[in-house]
């Protein structure tokens, strides 16, 4: 079994769980090896806790010891995604509309590939991004490689 199969069994278990919990899985990671590693990184509206987390190790942590969808060992670690968050979905960039972030694609768009602004609005599969300057950049979805939130101290 490889890692994107063991990926998508445990999304599969997890995911309803959080739900009930008013969480949301934000990404998963996890690596097999001799000592696997499997990363949980869960988020709220205004964030989540220390308590969050260890209730939902706990339950993710039960969970798991019933169906047993990883044939090997183990670590289990569940945290926040931090104030860099990664933005995903569209309903990610819907959230976070007025906030700053760094988005990078896969062709460039007015000559750039990275583009850091605030997040202006979303609209027709698209992303717009208010650069500093004043200038917009429109962004289709389809052509974001990664995003994630930039803090900005």
């Amino acid at each position: 079994m490889g890692q994107d199969e063991v990926r998508e069994r445990v999304v599969k278990l997890v995911e309803p769980l959080l739900e009930k919990q008013g969480l949301e899985l934000v990404h998963l990671d996890y690596k097999a090896g001799r000592k696997g590693h499997l990363s949980l990184y869960i988020d709220k509206p205004g964030g989540v806790t220390l308590t969050d987390c260890e209730t939902v190790s706990r339950d993710v942590s039960d969970l798991l010891d019933a169906y047993d969808p990883i044939p090997n060992s183990y670590i289990l670690e569940v945290s926040s995604p931090g104030v860099e968050r990664p933005l995903t979905k569209e309903s990610d960039f819907r959230r976070f509309q007025g906030e700053m972030v760094k988005v990078n694609t896969s062709e460039p768009i007015k000559g750039m590939k990275k583009i850091n602004g605030m997040l202006h609005e979303v609209r027709n599969g698209c992303i717009v991004i208010l650069l500093e300057k004043g200038d917009q950049v429109e962004i289709p979805l389809n052509q974001i490689t990664k995003a994630h939130l930039w803090f900005t101290a």
